[in-house]
């Protein structure tokens, strides 16, 4: 088993104990009323677009997503959260000591041994998810669950989808597709973002991934015959069949948004093995980006 598959199969359980401890880190997460962003790079900035749409779904305040090299500094924020695994990613770094004496800050990280613990102004350290792999999976959804729940947003039925997502077939034909469509509305945008990656990463798939409002607008065109559109969470009404008779394959989303996640992630190990690829091997790319000064 690959480090990556190792990862993404404990996942529910990291939900759990990150679900538990929401109570714990609430005095250093964002509170109502706050102005928030939330940033990260590559995988961390697509959790945080999902946060950040479920925070002001949720009515707690405005709050927007931003790649970490992409802040907007001269907006007033009462809240920075920054989401990295390895605590190392120089956009991140470089983004909090900007920051810092100007704007509460708290970064949710894997390792407790690097630069962020002293650069953000309050830490949370998700340890038991840290990985090996390149390829995040655990670290993404335990922090993303950790958020959820601090809103009030999780429950265990998320956990037993998550379980279900590890424990049943891919839908049939769906690892000979030459092509791969997700599609979000809402918080689950960010979700579709991070399954496009996965495969991008994994598989070097050829994938996209869209506003589900918005694959009539243009996207749709390339649906076709060996092509498959995937949707996170509920479909804007007509489209299944509309990808359908492109002759396109249609995956609903029946579980939980994050779970839908969970077999994306798998989809993107089958993928590799298919194509005979290692995902624990993903071409150019490396743990964390450490750029010299």
């Amino acid at each position: 088993m690959t480090h990556v598959e190792d990862e993404l199969n404990c996942q529910p359980a990291c939900w759990r104990r990150a679900a538990a401890q929401a109570a714990a880190h609430a005095p250093v997460l964002p509170v109502p009323g706050e102005r928030v962003a939330v940033v990260g790079c590559g995988t961390s900035y697509f959790m945080a677009q999902a946060v950040a749409a479920l925070r002001e779904g949720a009515g707690r305040g405005e709050t927007d997503a931003f790649a970490a090299s992409e802040f907007p500094h001269r907006r007033a924020y009462d809240h920075v959260v920054a989401l990295t695994r390895s605590g190392t990613t120089t956009e991140v770094l470089d983004l909090l000591g900007r920051l810092k004496g100007r704007i509460r800050t708290t970064a949710v990280t894997a390792d407790p041994a690097t630069p962020v613990m002293s650069l953000a102004d309050e830490t949370v350290v998700l340890d038991y998810a840290d990985e090996r792999s390149v390829v995040q999976t655990r670290f993404a959804t335990t922090a993303l669950t950790l958020l959820r729940a601090h809103l009030g947003l999780h429950t265990e039925a998320v956990e037993e989808d998550g379980r279900r997502a590890l424990g049943a077939p891919l839908p049939e034909g769906l690892v000979d597709c030459a092509q791969f469509t997700f599609l979000g509305r809402g918080w689950t945008v960010g979700l579709a973002n991070e399954a496009g990656l996965k495969m991008r990463e994994a598989a070097l798939a050829w994938t996209e991934a869209y506003p589900a409002m918005e694959y009539r607008h243009g996207p749709i065109s390339i649906t076709a015959r060996g092509r498959a559109t995937w949707m996170f969470g509920t479909a804007p009404e007509g489209l299944a069949g509309q990808v359908r008779d492109t002759g396109g394959l249609w995956i609903e989303g029946t579980l939980d948004p994050l779970a839908e996640l969970v077999r994306a992630q798998r989809l993107a190990v089958a993928v590799a093995a298919a194509r005979g690829l290692d995902p624990d091997r993903p071409r150019h790319l490396t743990r964390s980006v450490v750029l010299a000064p």
